[in-house]
């Protein structure tokens, strides 16, 4: 009699680090929702600092899955970002394997 817990399981899907991390993962979740988001309204939607924003951003730009640019408004500094489509198939990639990865536990 095999039980449920015994069986070998199958190849577990691998989620992407980038995505995964969790303030990373936040950000993207926000921009997918939005055409462009600036740097002020996405740390106060993660409740973040600065500095460890900006160094999420960063990554993020690195692997290509947000676009940023610096603009004025008015005379004030304005960072915008906004989601490639890279990133927008790397976080469905993400959700589809989170799924796989939860079965039928959802």
């Amino acid at each position: 009699m095999t039980r449920e817990w015994c069986r070998p399981m199958p190849e577990l899907p691998e989620l992407d680090p980038v995505v995964h991390g969790k303030l990373r993962l936040a950000v993207l979740s926000l921009l997918i929702g939005v055409e462009e988001a600036d740097f002020t309204w996405l740390r106060q939607k993660t409740g973040s600092t600065d500095g460890n924003l900006g160094a999420q951003m960063l990554k993020l730009e690195e692997a290509g899955y947000v676009a940023m640019q610096k603009r004025f408004a008015g005379r004030k500094p304005q960072t915008l970002y906004r989601m490639t489509p890279a990133g927008r198939q790397a976080l469905a990639a993400y959700v589809a394997a989170l799924k796989q990865l939860l079965g039928t536990a959802l």
